[in-house]
């Protein structure tokens, strides 16, 4: 949350002319609801579910970018899939960075908007620290405090001719 995943996956699908599929956005017009209430209303188990069958239905998309959710590569086996499928991207940002990214935009995420600045900071060491063995399983890492989008799409591009 908050390393700009929504805005790099958009760029990056328009620089090389790729369908863009927001798995968030799919399970929000599958179910009629947003992410928050599809998460509340019938459970994490469901939610996760939901998840991998559209991560899984995106193998119908050739040349595509796929945007997931944070917890997205946590459960079942979606890292192992999507390492087998795909170019896997780790948007790497350093926690101070994070939390002021996510303290100034709070009021737009139902998950931590009423947290306090201090509740807010460990929440997101918390998230980190159970995620990041998932992300660092990413064949690309990416820091992106040290890189412009433009560059890091470029890393995408050079890393994508080495891996064909």
């Amino acid at each position: 949350m908050g390393s700009g995943k929504s805005t790099f996956g958009r760029k990056l699908s328009e620089k090389l002319d790729y369908t863009l599929m927001d798995i968030d956005q799919v399970m929000e017009v599958v179910e009629k609801k947003t992410v928050a209430e599809i998460f509340s209303e019938k459970g994490e188990e469901y939610f996760r579910r939901l998840e991998a069958d559209i991560l899984h239905s995106s193998v119908l998309h050739k040349n595509a970018v796929i945007s997931c959710g944070g917890g997205t590569p946590c459960y079942f086996d979606n890292m192992d899939w999507m390492n087998e499928r795909g170019l896997t991207i780790y948007l790497n940002m350093p926690l101070e960075i994070l939390y002021g990214r996510l303290k100034e935009r709070k009021a737009k995420r139902p998950l931590i908007a009423n947290l306090t600045d201090p509740e807010l900071k460990d929440y997101i060491f918390q998230k980190l620290s159970e995620r990041e063995v998932y992300y660092l399983r990413s064949k690309l890492i990416i820091d992106v405090s040290a890189m412009e989008i433009k560059d890091r799409i470029e890393l995408v591009k050079m890393r994508m001719l080495t891996e064909h």
